[in-house]
């Protein structure tokens, strides 16, 4: 992953994976683009809704009601009323809330959206949608209450009401109500023009947000796996045969070749310790054809995320050119969905690859020649001491429950809102799970590293000098384990560093 330069810039340009999480992570600055043309546009579309206002009878959304009350025509003088009543009324979300990075990820795809000039918005409301990510004013965001079609409507309000200086925000590390924030900051709580809560609440923002989350972490375990896996084989004293150029160009998949020529940078050296088997097993000699498939599907996963990311998903469109409302379905995620699903069985399969490898290294008549689970204990001690022996069943329990939570949720379309939204995405459950899945498969990668590292040190052989520097790395924050001792202190940093991307990786693309 290369950092966008900063500032990121808000605009008709596209914006990438890597933008939104450098941003989540207030990594870069951001700003507006300065083109007056395109902000000229933006307030142009605003100008059509006035426009259709004057001249036109029904207008979803801005002079109806929503969803199937679109049958229900709203008298102009409560066309003003209209915004505030969606997001309040959405106001029902439930379980965890966003954490702010989560958040944040949201507010900077919802702006980029409605950057797209065919959302009808004020360019006031992308102002002050960026004002709160410079400030790190936060919408406190429930989870769960989206079925991913019509949008993320019910998360999304939470951005919308902010807007309007309701209800509850994260600033400056606390929960706070949003008036109060808005007046310490002097600000004006928006009051949103006609079709401007539907912009902000009608489309795949929350889902897209978490998919961007969900794809840097699944890129960087792509080769923490595979570097895992090096460690292993070393660990093992596996076949480094298995990774051969010429035995990969006989089946070319680009990223299960990536995967062997990492494994081959790894591990070739002049000073290889001796091969115990003729073929090790599948675990470790089929490791590129397992993590293979998660590396030659990122790039479709990254399309498809990133086509969301830069489009225009609200309903009904407008033409601020042509002045035409066009209505259509562009809220529904179904290609988040499938992103998402896919990745979580692709992510899951890692998960049980290298926990069948956690179970070959502590298992004394796999491990060739290693101590049972793993234990340093001097022989006088060996009989109490147990190693990695819970740390296996552990990351055996975090294995299956990734494995169980592949359901793929856009399956489960039901049929909601009096039948008008009578197939729908599930895209956001669906994102919520692949992070799920990824959190578990960090914590076998967390275990599965730690062994691996014990493996090493038991075994004691030279490595080869990207391993030799791993270990070192390692060992800044991990002491080999002699008498036992809990785990669960050194687990937890290991997982903080695999999510910050602490360890420096392999350079070249998958």
């Amino acid at each position: 992953m290369s950092l966008p330069a900063s500032p990121v810039v808000f605009g008709p340009e596209p914006l990438s994976i890597d933008a939104i999480d450098a941003l989540s992570k207030r990594r870069v600055t951001s700003c507006l683009d300065a083109d007056p043309q395109w902000r000229e546009r933006i307030d142009r579309g605003a100008a059509v809704v006035d426009g259709l206002l004057d001249r036109e009878g029904q207008i979803y959304g801005i002079t109806t009601g929503y969803g199937d009350s679109c049958v229900t025509a709203i008298p102009l003088a409560q066309v003003a009323a209209l915004p505030r009543q969606l997001y309040t009324f959405h106001g029902c979300g439930l379980g965890r809330f966003l954490e702010p990075e989560a958040a944040r990820a949201v507010l900077a795809a919802r702006l980029q959206s409605l950057c797209q000039g065919v959302s009808g918005v004020r360019f006031e409301l992308l102002e002050r949608l960026h004002a709160c990510l410079r400030e790190d004013l936060l919408p406190r965001i429930p989870e769960e209450g989206s079925v991913g079609a019509s949008g993320d409507l019910t998360p999304l309000s939470y951005v919308a009401a902010m807007l309007c200086g309701e209800r509850e925000v994260i600033w400056r590390g606390d929960v706070r109500m949003a008036a109060d924030v808005h007046a310490e900051l002097g600000w004006e709580p928006l009051t949103l023009r006609p079709k401007e809560a539907l912009a902000l609440m009608n489309g795949t923002a929350v889902m897209t947000a978490l998919a961007c989350q969900a794809f840097v972490r699944a890129e960087y375990l792509l080769k923490l796996a595979t570097r895992i896996t090096a460690l292993n084989v070393a660990a093992l004293r596996g076949n480094p045969d298995h990774f051969g150029a010429r035995l990969f160009a006989a089946k070319p998949h680009p990223g299960q070749g990536q995967v062997a020529t990492w494994l081959r940078a790894d591990l070739e050296s002049e000073t290889a310790a001796p091969q115990q088997r003729l073929q090790d097993r599948y675990s470790l000699r089929c490791a590129p054809h397992v993590l293979g498939v998660l590396a030659d599907s990122l790039g479709w996963l990254r399309g498809f995320i990133e086509t969301e990311l830069n489009s225009a998903n609200d309903n009904p469109l407008i033409d601020p050119d042509v002045g035409d409302v066009m209505h259509g379905g562009h809220f529904y995620g179904g290609h988040i969905a499938f992103a998402m699903d896919s990745l979580k069985t692709l992510t899951a399969n890692v998960a049980d690859l290298l926990d069948r490898q956690l179970a070959l290294l502590v298992d004394s008549r796999y491990n060739h020649g290693l101590p049972s689970n793993l234990s340093g204990a001097p022989a006088a001690r060996a009989m109490i001491n147990h190693g990695f022996k819970a740390v296996q069943i552990g990351a055996s329990a975090w294995a299956a429950e990734a494995l169980k939570s592949t359901l793929p949720a856009s399956v489960f379309s039901r049929s909601t809102e009096c039948h008008n939204q009578d197939k729908v995405s599930m895209g956001t459950i669906a994102a919520r799970d692949a992070l799920r899945v990824l959190e578990l498969t960090e914590q076998v990668a967390a275990a599965t590293l730690l062994a691996a590292l014990q493996g090493v040190h038991l075994r004691a052989d030279p490595l080869p000098a990207p391993l030799a520097a791993m270990v070192e790395h390692l060992r800044e924050d991990f002491a080999p384990v002699a008498e036992d001792r809990a785990l669960d202190g050194e687990l937890r940093h290991c997982l903080t560093r695999i999510r910050s991307r602490h360890w420096p990786l392999y350079t070249s693309a998958a």
